[in-house]
């Protein structure tokens, strides 16, 4: 890999991160709190290709000015540098970033995964809302560490996606991250109620329904998941971020 093969693989990924970081691509990647750093290394990537494309062309002309013919005795101002092959691997992010687009963690992962549910530090004043939007990570922590002392009497509406272990319990996940994907863990709702006859995993619903007492122990670690006792559930578009950033805000 020459100079002006490793400039111009900087300057693409550069190119990749910031057409990455201005839509909602990065969100498939790295929280959205993150989203100033990942602009900045793209700048960074797209500054160091151009410097790298401009000492090059200085070099270049020092070359010229000291080859046959120029009255300059020939100096090693001429001659390339090469970078070890192994440099060529700084291809492979630029094509996942280029070519791939993967979808968020699904059902796959949080069957595979126990419940990373926290106690809440403080459960906030609820509006007066009928029905009351929660969040998943939300309504567990009030259902399981409140003991739905907050919950008693009203009608909640939570999102999630659909995931179904081996035993046949349908829940409703969101995947909770603290940084980026490959530290996402998800958080669990049983089902119970009036679920859908067919729930296919990874499935968006938002469901409304009532607290239930009822709480499981999670197959994986043992962790408890809280029940919500289904009313309706309506299937919905994937959200633009998929992932509940909640408990690290």
């Amino acid at each position: 890999m020459n100079r002006q093969a490793q400039s111009a693989v900087l300057f693409l990924l550069g190119a990749a991160l910031w057409h990455a970081g201005t839509t909602d691509l990065y969100l498939r990647y790295v929280k959205a709190g993150l989203r100033p750093l990942l602009l900045a290394a793209a700048v960074v990537l797209v500054a160091a290709a151009v410097a790298s494309v401009g000492y090059g062309w200085r070099a270049a002309r020092r070359g010229a000015a000291t080859g046959p013919g120029s009255g300059r005795p020939a100096g090693s101002a001429g001659h390339g540098h090469h970078a070890p092959h192994v440099s060529w691997l700084l291809l492979l992010p630029l094509l996942a970033l280029i070519l791939v687009a993967p979808p968020a963690l699904g059902s796959y992962s949080a069957t595979r995964t126990g419940t990373a549910l926290q106690q809440p530090l403080a459960y906030p004043a609820l509006p007066a809302t009928d029905p009351l939007r929660l969040s998943v990570v939300d309504y567990a922590g009030r259902a399981v560490y409140g003991r739905g002392r907050t919950l008693e009497g009203r009608r909640v509406q939570v999102t999630g996606f659909v995931a179904v272990d081996r035993a046949g319990t349908p829940y409703l996940v969101r995947m909770a991250l603290n940084c980026c994907a490959a530290d996402a863990q998800p958080v669990k709702i049983g089902l119970t109620g009036a679920i859908p006859p067919v729930l296919q995993p990874d499935t968006w619903l938002t469901v409304t329904g009532t607290y239930t007492p009822r709480t499981a122990k999670d197959p994986v670690n043992g962790g408890p998941i809280p029940f919500l006792r289904v009313t309706a559930a309506t299937p919905v578009p994937v959200p633009h971020d998929p992932y509940d950033e909640s408990w690290n805000t």
